[in-house]
């Protein structure tokens, strides 16, 4: 039965607008459909959704766009959303690479999967007004062996007030029921556990304060912004890049106890993690042992927990400061 839903605030164009940033395997892609569908067929709002990302899907930025309006309105925007009322961050670490509040309302939502409080994320954010909402969508699902996407489209049906959760229930179960039926309770327990478990915190706006300037990327080698002569500064490789925040809250943990250097590792490692130093056995002889893990290279494939035939490495839940307590760097040696 379809709910007859008139929407509480709009922009200009009469629409609601919500931008979910994310990586690609988090599932954003899809909590936009489900969202999209459930505005349409059960709420009776006209409503649409796409997404945005490159060729590799999985470790990427990915974003998720989602538009609202009343029955009445024609929906004729169909393109990024530059201003929304409503951000939804599925990964804490895109803070570091991206603008993820760009353009959101003075007065808007920002919905994080995260560990942190309302106040640090503010800080770290730098939002100055509106609502921010947190929520441990990872250990959710994690728990109900799932995906954070559930919990996330949980959380923004607690904090958007046309939303009704049963509505977005009923697509989910019925978008499960199709190709994946033995997940569908668990869905909808990470998307009950999403509405329930979350921390929300709400800063007034001062006087002077605006909504957050939307600032479009440029493109990095256009015509006006390459380097002279058309250099390549930053060539494309694992020596230079950073990984790091394409990992989707997991990481390998080494215990070189454990190790028998055995390399098994090393050769299923997409991305050149392992770090290795020549020593001397204790029979004398020199042979390459395993230091640890370059973290700045591991987007967390897990790959080489899989390989590893003792317990030398194992599946770890990223938390922040790791990485720079434990991870080994590479020495190159470049002439």
């Amino acid at each position: 039965m379809v709910t007859q839903t008139k929407l509480t605030k709009t922009n200009d164009l009469g629409l609601f607008e919500i931008r979910l940033e994310s990586i690609g395997g988090l599932g954003a892609n899809l909590a936009g459909k489900m969202l999209a569908e459930a505005g349409v067929i059960n709420l009776g709002l006209n409503g649409s959704n796409f997404s945005s990302y490159g060729s590799e899907k999985k470790g990427s930025p990915v974003k998720a766009f989602i538009r609202f309006a009343d029955p009445e309105t024609n929906m004729r925007a169909a393109s990024p959303i530059e201003e929304p009322h409503v951000v939804g961050v599925f990964h804490e670490a895109l803070f570091k690479t991206q603008n993820c509040i760009s353009g959101l309302q003075a007065d808007g939502i920002l919905l994080v999967n995260t560990t942190k409080t309302p106040d640090e994320i503010r800080e770290l954010s730098g939002l100055k007004t509106g609502t921010i909402v947190c929520v441990d969508a990872l250990e959710i699902a994690v728990q109900e062996k799932t995906r954070v996407n559930t919990a996330m489209l949980g959380a923004l049906c607690r904090v958007v007030d046309f939303l009704d959760p049963e509505a977005v229930k009923a697509m989910i179960r019925e978008t499960f029921e199709k190709k994946y039926p033995a997940l569908v309770e668990s869905n909808l327990r990470t998307f009950d556990r999403g509405y329930t478990e979350l921390n929300i915190t709400t800063y007034e706006a001062q006087p002077g304060d605006e909504a957050q300037p939307f600032v479009r990327p440029l493109p990095m080698l256009g015509y006006e912004t390459q380097p002279m002569g058309g250099l390549i500064l930053n060539p494309g490789n694992s020596i230079l890049k950073d990984l790091s925040s394409s990992r989707q809250g997991f990481l390998p943990s080494f215990n070189r106890d454990a190790c028998i250097h055995c390399a098994a590792c090393d050769q299923v490692c997409p991305d050149y993690c392992f770090v290795w130093s020549p020593e001397e056995d204790k029979k004398g002889r020199t042979h390459q042992f395993l230091q640890g893990i370059d973290y700045q290279y591991c987007k967390g494939c897990l790959k080489c927990v899989q390989a590893c035939p003792t317990d030398a490495l194992s599946t770890l839940r990223e938390t922040e400061g790791y990485t720079d307590e434990n991870g080994v760097k590479h020495r190159f040696n470049i002439a």
